[in-house]
């Protein structure tokens, strides 16, 4: 990949040998024009001569001007169609695309003359556009003038919005190879224009006066932002590494221009986004072939500026920008504060991409939290020397910090497998009445339960909700003003507050969504999202993904937006662990409707995960193959639907899995020719919703734009996009567990499946009566036991609901996390568990009934019982204990079970707390087993034709279990056996009137026209 010319008078790189890596590019030697240049421009000449002077006066002598002689006539409409009158209507469409390509031409040259800020764009002109663009830069790039034209000529079919159009409609015109030619064609004349430069950078130092003009201590230094060159674009930290000796020092120039006005009008507001043309103030000890010194008394402006100390040379044009600039602002004091011999003073506020301002301009006064109520970083801030020698081994609190600090990969993680774990009890639900074969997921053990312990901390459900709903409502709210998606390159989570970083200005976001620091970030205020509700609309950026955070912001990468290849390079085992995270967060986040995942050289373990998402390949051939076609189809897609990107598809009436994503994570190092492959294919991978994140060694990936470094200590360095991360990873040890978590969920992943036994089995005679019973079946009690003084009864009460719903032991800070989900210190939580074991007292053998086991959980002594326990226990006994033997035992023990249902679980539970809820399988649990107890009942009563009987089991099942077919099938045919047509008739409405707008499902249809073929009339008489 070419690279810039530079030449520095500084030597070597003097900063530390273990920061990141020295990306400054190899200086290129200076040689003379070639004849290749010479028969290039040649050509070019000619090629515009003929498009711009030949093609009309062929059309003028052949057809004709375009203009017709007189007014057109009714007349004219009624004549015969002929030849002529095709060739006619077929003169005047190329007359209109030479007056097209005639003004993208001007267009190109003005922008080349002026040298300053990027060419203005022709409507409707991409590919037109870029030949000219070329045709332009070959012809003027060898003449002598080259250098002061480069930055009018930049571009070069690089800009963002050339790649989204321009590029894709030329790709578009030649599908079998225009991608292949136009990459080559793009590097070649890259090289070219690199080479211009560092000729222009050596001719100018060669001639240079040698007894010239020393620099003076009071002249300051400028540079002028230098134009991309193939993929590679000017950075604040190539400028600083170039220059600066250190690109660490990048900050140092962007406090010096920070906010001054450029000479195209803008502003720079990001370290990260500088533009061609640009002029940035240097710190006083920078050196180096391209830096412009101008005296302090200034310059005038139609004087050549010259730096001694490199030879740089500028026009009068360039060197009256700079004296303006040098005029902007408070800055022009600060020339000169170079880091000489000391350390440069920086604003401590700004990062590289910071988020700080924005918070202080439109967020509310930060508040500290009560002590109930703070945030887990806090928390963590209290306790840090109590377990810095388990961070330094990845665990926090013995619990792995990779999962405990990554908010939406757990939540994502765990609700996936809610998910499964309840599909696994559904699929239960089909075995024999009495023989459940998975009422009670196997309880994990080990690092499995570790991690799962993990993914009860470190989940933010809330956080997932609100950004889902924050962008499906600004979806909406789009495209209710007809206006199509922004591109948007990266999300901030800062604060509850979220940040869109966009690829280039949309004008005013749709309300309640402000304007950021600048025009390309939209903020939307946490109290703003909690008023979305949920719309009907596809998800519109469900390629977003968790890199890391950076001070209290977690930045999300939109990796499908991203107008090529994503590398990451580092070691093998820290790469993996970042595609591990990217790919499980892909597969499990909840801000999407439906992707493909393509994982190629790691993860076909991975795959229990979302096995309809996540697909394994073994090789790069395979991928290449399998993308060709996949670009090709996708073109063609939006190509028939009128959209110009998947974007637009995704605006207006649900349109959740066509314009899906596909994501291709490849960690192994591509060789040279698959990776130029798949530069083609990336080329127009953003428009079609295809992303690429690649793995390499060297760092150095032909066709990246974006480049990613994870270090050996955790860091995620982008030096081109001014960030450092501490990466979200998911290391080895922790992928297995959580695989080991998914695939135990499976009913079918043993033999015999899941165990029936409950997880607590109580003495149900009449000596097991508890000392502690509390009912959790409807509305909460408990008895034998004081209700607690004071403001903290409620939640004294809510840790023992979890402590009496995880019988196997519940983590101190699991439980801190679902009584806190905000973050709480470690006295407040030991505070609540010293009152939580008074009042739960000891036994009468002194043995207290809060007690820490070995792995340090927290666990009840079996004389604290629920009515749930019971519930299990009793149910149990009937029909795989003395029940199964006596058929009496079996119907008073299922009778009693039954009469233990008072409704739904917690039902009085109070509004805002209980939220750990929302992890628990425990509310599909209980409506199953109380229809399986329903079930066995009404069973027990038919069999002695006590169909009455048999109706009242079921109908209180359906009280607790309204959902339940089974039961509803049951109820059915009970009713039947009755004889009574009037009572199966009202059963059967019921029964309809439930299911509402969804219908009746086939088994139940087919049920009723089995036992009721009249159901469907007295539907429609309903109806």
């Amino acid at each position: 990949m070419p690279r810039r010319s530079t030449s520095s008078r500084t030597g070597s790189s003097s900063g530390d040998p273990s920061g990141p890596r020295n990306r400054t590019p190899q200086p290129l030697p200076g040689r003379r024009r070639s004849i290749g240049d010479f028969v290039k421009a040649f050509l070019a000449f000619v090629a515009l001569a003929v498009l711009l002077v030949g093609v009309p006066y062929t059309l003028a002598v052949t057809i004709g001007w375009p203009f017709p002689d007189g007014s057109p006539s009714l007349d004219w409409l009624q004549e015969e169609i002929t030849v002529n009158t095709f060739l006619g209507v077929l003169g005047v469409i190329v007359w209109v695309a030479w007056a097209q390509f005639t003004a993208c031409v001007l267009v190109e040259v003005k922008a080349a003359l002026s040298g300053v800020g990027m060419p203005g764009r022709v409507p409707g002109a991409g590919p037109s556009q870029l030949l000219a663009r070329q045709l332009v830069a070959a012809l003027l790039l060898v003449g002598a003038t080259a250098a002061s034209l480069t930055p009018g000529l930049s571009q070069l079919g690089n800009s963002y919005d050339d790649n989204q159009r321009g590029t894709v409609a030329s790709a578009q015109a030649t599908p079998g190879g225009s991608l292949s030619g136009m990459f080559a064609q793009q590097q070649e004349q890259a090289a070219s224009t690199a080479a211009a430069l560092g000729r222009q950078a050596a001719d100018a130092a060669s001639h240079a006066e040698i007894g010239g003009p020393s620099v003076k201590a009071e002249d300051t230094k400028y540079y002028r932002i230098q134009p991309p060159e193939g993929r590679h674009h000017d950075s604040l930290w190539e400028i600083a590494e170039r220059h600066l000796g250190d690109g660490r020092r990048y900050g140092e120039i962007y406090q010096l221009n920070k906010d001054r006005v450029q000479p195209d009008g803008s502003r720079l507001s990001e370290a990260s986004l500088i533009r061609p043309g640009w002029i940035m103030q240097m710190p006083g000890d920078a050196r180096g072939g391209d830096l412009v010194e101008m005296p302090s008394t200034g310059t005038g402006a139609g004087t050549s500026t010259t730096a001694p100390d490199a030879g740089a040379t500028v026009s009068p044009q360039v060197a009256q920008q700079i004296n303006q600039y040098a005029q902007t602002g408070d800055h022009a004091q600060k020339a000169g504060g170079g880091r000489q011999g000391g350390t440069a003073s920086l604003d401590t506020n700004t990062t590289r991409i910071s988020l700080s301002d924005r918070r202080a301009a439109t967020g509310p006064q930060a508040t500290p939290a009560p002590a109930e109520h703070q945030e887990p970083h806090a928390e963590a801030a209290t306790s840090a020397s109590a377990t810095s020698a388990e961070s330094d081994a990845g665990f926090s609190f013995g619990l792995p910090e990779a999962l405990v600090g990554a908010p939406l990969l757990a939540a994502g993680l765990l609700g996936a497998l809610g998910r499964r774990r309840r599909q696994a009890l559904w699929q239960s639900a089909l075995g024999a009445v009495g023989g459940r074969r998975g009422m009670e997921p196997p309880t994990p053990t080990g690092a499995a339960a570790d991690a799962q312990d993990a993914l009860l901390i470190g989940a933010d459900p809330e956080a997932v909700r609100l950004l889902d709903r924050s962008l499906r409502g600004l979806a909406a709210s789009l495209a209710g003003e007809s206006r199509p998606l922004p591109t948007v390159y990266a999300a901030w989570l800062s604060n509850g507050d979220l940040h869109l970083q966009l690829a280039q200005p949309a004008g005013k976001p749709p309300a309640p969504w402000q304007l950021g620091q600048d025009q390309t970030f939209w903020l939307l205020s946490r109290t703003d999202a909690e008023r979305y509700e949920d719309v009907d609309t596809a998800a519109p950026y469900p390629g977003l993904v968790s890199l890391g955070t950076m001070d209290d912001s977690r930045l999300l990468l939109n990796l499908e937006s991203v107008p090529g290849i994503v590398s990451l390079s580092g070691s093998e085992s820290d790469r993996a662990a970042v595609f591990a995270s990217v790919a499980a967060e892909l597969a499990t986040n909840g801000w999407s409707d439906r992707m493909t995942i393509t994982l190629v050289g790691f993860g076909e373990d991975l795959t229990p995960l979302a096995p309809n998402r996540l697909r394994h390949l073994d090789d790069i051939e395979a991928l290449v193959e399998t993308m060709e076609a996949e670009t090709r189809q996708r073109r063609g897609a939006l190509g028939a639907a009128g959209h110009d990107s998947v974007l637009t598809g995704r605006t207006g009436p649900a349109q959740h899995t066509r314009w899906a994503p596909h994501l291709v994570l490849l960690a192994a190092e591509p060789s040279a020719d698959d990776a130029v492959k798949l530069a083609e294919l990336a080329a127009d991978a953003s428009r079609l919703g295809i992303g690429y994140l690649v793995g390499t060694d060297s760092g150095d990936l032909p066709g990246a734009a974006w480049e990613l470094e994870i270090t050996s200590e955790g860091k995620l360095l982008a030096p081109l996009l001014g960030l450092e991360l501490d990466a979200q990873v998911l290391p080895v040890a922790q992928q297995r567990a959580i695989v080991e978590l998914f695939v135990s969920a499976d009913p079918e992943s043993t033999p015999d499946g899941p165990t029936a036994t409950p997880p607590f089995l109580v003495d149900i005679s009449e000596q097991g009566r508890p000392a502690v019973y509390a009912r959790l079946v409807g509305p909460y009690e408990i008895i034998g036991l004081d209700t607690p003084d004071g403001e903290r009864s409620p939640l004294q009460h809510e840790a023992l609901a979890l402590l009496l719903l995880h019988r196997e032991g519940v983590h101190p800070r699991v439980l801190a996390s679902a009584l806190w989900p905000r973050g709480v210190t470690d006295d407040v939580r030991e505070a609540l568990l010293d009152r939580l074991r008074l009042w739960l007292g000891t036994d009468p053998d002194g043995t207290p009934r809060l007690a820490t086991d070995a792995g340090g959980r927290l666990t009840l002594a079996k004389s604290v019982v629920s009515d749930l326990d019971v519930l299990r226990s009793l149910y149990h006994e009937a029909t795989q204990g003395k029940g199964v033997d006596s058929r009496v035992v079996r119907g008073r023990l299922l009778t009693d079970a039954l009469v233990l249902v008072r409704g739904p679980l917690l039902a009085d539970r109070p509004e805002g707390r209980y939220g750990w809820l929302t992890h628990e399988i425990i509310d599909a649990q209980l409506p199953l087993l109380v229809a399986d107890i329903g079930l066995a009942l009404a069973e027990f009563h038919l069999v002695k034709n006590r169909a009455e009987r048999a109706i009242e089991a079921l109908t209180a099942a359906l009280n607790s279990a309204p959902g339940d077919e089974r039961l509803w099938h049951e109820l059915l045919r009970a009713t039947h056996s009755t004889g009574d047509t009037d009572k199966l008739q009202q059963v059967a409405a019921d029964l309809i009137r439930r299911s509402g707008a969804r219908g009746l499902p086939p088994r139940t249809e087919a049920l009723l026209d089995e036992l009721l073929p009249t159901w469907r009339d007295g539907t429609a008489a309903v109806g």
